[in-house]
């Protein structure tokens, strides 16, 4: 794993909720700083999570430096959809007038920050945006749970999709003949439509996309390029798990949707891992437990026995579940970082757990 934190530009932490992803997001960022690299972590989840990883009241949208004893950098940010999608309008607008005439109609400013997919692929684009800033070294992203980060990598591929589209053409194009066209075909699906959520509403998403004439091969040509960059060797998508059996399948489908996609889980991260105390064999736990129970005063040593039987036989439980995900990434490295008493909420927890991710005691 110190390996990838040291080499890797940018680092997708991906998962199920609840197994300690951002947590791992952090003690990346955390570790590679520590080890004299420029870190920024950025977090797709509106959630606290990541401030409350790191210790930090607020985490915004401008990347914050954390203060630190470490030689290198360590900075975070929120993902915030709006004003990355209007710094993309002022790049690509071929002038101001045409960037103002999109950013003030009010269709661009009520899906902006709330239309389905747009988060996603702004955080694409902030991804891109931070790979390209020589500012930082390494880019560690905490995405939201699984099926929504299947979204953030799919959004490049579905805005081509999109700008390439019959009717986005139709909408966009400069020939009023053809305008009238799609107008005739499609005029009375719009007044149903109208009826529902008004006219105006109508009227200013055509407006708004044709306000985008020109700008789409900016787009497009964007992008591909954070397509590109997602199967790029200087990507690594690293895989976090509990061994749960619920956690364990969500990282099973993720693994196996990266695959579909050429792109190889580097390292897998299983947090919450039980201690073996030896390899679990029932019989003969049963067994001492009966001879101590018979000897006097054996009775709180038996049921210490017994105690750390059980977690023998949790950890071989655990082991189980994680079996044929640990095979279906068998080139990734594996790292088991064990249960913790009480949450990491400042970067003292955050260093402590990052010690046995770069140098992990085999489970």
């Amino acid at each position: 794993m110190a390996e990838l934190i040291d080499t890797a530009e940018v680092i997708v932490c991906c998962g199920s909720g609840g197994v300690g992803k951002t947590t791992t997001a952090a003690i990346i960022g955390l570790s590679a700083a520590r080890r004299g690299r420029r870190a920024v972590v950025v977090t797709i989840d509106p959630a606290r999570r990541l401030a409350d990883a790191l210790g930090l009241d607020h985490i915004g949208a401008t990347a914050s430096l954390i203060d630190g004893e470490w030689p290198g950098e360590l900075s975070a940010l929120m993902l915030d959809a709006e004003s990355t999608f209007d710094l993309l309008v002022e790049r690509y607008a071929a002038s101001d007038a045409q960037a103002l005439s999109i950013l003030s109609n009010s269709f661009y400013r009520n899906i902006s920050g709330t239309l389905s997919g747009t988060q996603e692929y702004m955080a694409s684009e902030k991804l891109y945006e931070l790979h390209q800033n020589e500012a930082y070294d390494l880019v560690v992203v905490d995405t939201p749970p699984t099926r929504n980060a299947l979204d953030f990598l799919e959004a490049p591929e579905r805005l081509s999709r999109f700008l390439n589209h019959r009717i986005y053409r139709a909408v966009t194009a400069p020939s009023r003949g053809v305008l009238r066209v799609f107008n005739a075909a499609t005029s009375a699906a719009l007044r149903q439509v109208g009826k529902v959520v008004g006219s105006q509403v109508i009227s200013d998403a055509v407006a708004f996309f044709q306000a985008f004439e020109g700008m789409e091969e900016g787009f497009r040509q964007r992008a591909t390029s954070v397509t590109e960059l997602f199967a790029d060797e200087v990507t690594a998508f690293v895989l976090v798990t509990a061994p749960r059996e619920d956690s364990v399948a969500e990282a099973s489908f993720f693994a196996q949707r990266l695959a579909e996609d050429d792109i190889d889980v580097r390292a897998l991260i299983v947090n919450r891992m039980h201690p073996p105390f030896g390899e679990a064999d029932p019989a003969a736990d049963e067994k001492a437990d009966g001879e101590l129970r018979g000897a006097p005063g054996g009775a709180a040593l038996a049921d210490y026995h017994r105690a750390r039987a059980d977690l023998r036989r949790l950890a071989s439980e655990e082991l189980a579940n994680l079996a044929q995900l640990t095979a279906q990434v068998s080139s990734a490295v594996i790292v088991y970082v064990p249960s913790l008493a009480t949450d990491v909420h400042d970067v003292a927890g955050l260093n402590r757990v990052g010690e046995s991710l770069l140098d992990p005691d085999p489970a």
